[in-house]
């Protein structure tokens, strides 16, 4: 399937039926009075984040959704019907903008978190509606009111406990598929992966998700190579894991390469915490794992974790520290959430 995480879309909710103008017509009652009944409510149009979904594919070739709208009202005091509503199936982790892109209108989360974002226009009243003891036959009706439309822009962040960074051939989608049951393209050449690809880790009988990001070059910004456009799916990740290969010329320098590029996208990257590793040791010299380590450390200001996904040395310990950043991370969220709980006078 291929992997969408923006589009543009058109929504219209429906517009109310219109009130009708009747009188009873019966054997036997002289005076009938009027019997128009209201006309029914347009359809609303509401976004729900389900289950199942990692891409926006499905807005790819349909771009225009429209809700049903209100029945009119009829005689003998008969209500028009209400319009079905129009239900956006998305992803969790999907954002609803206005047109401008900017203007945030929804943020889904959680799963069956709905919101609605186009109220159907309200049923006119009928006839019967007006009756009164001054006016006993009235012969006026209101129309529907009309329903709403605008233009969206849907983005996705794919919702990951961890994200991978690195420059291209850094080891990524390596370390994707030997830890988790994902499948990414692998292969000795840059850019082989092309899209963000999710993996499910298991660490100590314990599992959290990692996504797995094209590679960043210098003047990623830019948009050189595959940009940065990417780099908005490791906004919601609790820590970054920075993939360095060790068999490059300088892992300083490439490591200072990557986090310009994470400073110059902002939205809080470079202060999330982070986990760097030296990959692939498996294919060094000891001479030349303690010459890049010093290199690597001196420009991150940390000691880096020694990894091989081919031989797996050092991956556990990866996990390890990655899940121990994540546990933290998830209990001062569970603190802070029970602190709004708890009522203070």
């Amino acid at each position: 399937m291929k992997f969408l995480d923006e589009a543009k879309v058109y929504i219209a909710s429906g517009a109310g039926g219109n009130g009708c103008v009747a009188f009873r017509r019966e054997k036997f009652i002289e005076f009938g009075g009027p019997s128009g009944g209201d006309g029914g409510k347009g359809g609303d149009v509401i976004v729900e984040a389900v289950n199942g979904l990692n891409t926006l594919i499905d807005y790819r070739f349909q771009q225009h959704f429209k809700a049903e709208a209100g029945g009119g009202g009829m005689g003998k005091d008969r209500h028009g019907a209400n319009g079905k509503d129009k239900v956006l199936k998305v992803p969790v982790g999907t954002q609803v903008y206005e047109e401008d892109g900017e203007t945030l209108l929804a943020d889904l989360t959680e799963i069956g978190q709905r919101v609605t974002l186009a109220k159907g226009g309200n049923g006119g009243f009928g006839n019967a509606y007006f009756k009164s003891s001054t006016n006993q036959a009235p012969r006026r009706a209101n129309p529907g009111q009309p329903g709403q439309e605008l233009t969206i822009r849907l983005r996705l962040k794919l919702i990951a406990d961890a994200g991978i960074i690195g420059l291209p051939n850094a080891g990524k989608s390596t370390f994707l598929a030997a830890v988790s049951a994902a499948k990414p393209k692998i292969a000795d050449y840059p850019f082989t992966t092309l899209h963000p690809q999710l993996g499910v880790f298991n660490v100590d009988n314990r599992e959290f998700v990692m996504a797995d990001l094209p590679g960043l070059i210098e003047g990623a910004h830019e948009g050189v190579g595959l940009g940065d456009r990417f780099l908005g799916h490791t906004e919601r990740c609790r820590v970054l894991l920075h993939l360095v290969d060790g068999t490059g010329e300088d892992a300083g320098a490439d490591y200072k390469t990557v986090r310009a590029e994470l400073k110059a996208y902002g939205h809080g990257l470079v202060d999330k915490a982070e986990i760097v590793a030296l990959s692939k040791v498996d294919a060094m010299t000891p001479e030349a794992i303690k010459a890049q380590t010093a290199r690597l450390k001196k420009a991150a200001k940390k000691t880096p974790l020694l990894l091989s996904s081919a031989s797996r040395q050092g991956v556990t310990d990866v996990l390890r520290a990655l899940f121990k950043v994540i546990d933290a991370a998830r209990e001062g969220a569970d603190t802070a959430d029970a602190k709004e709980d708890v009522w203070q006078p």
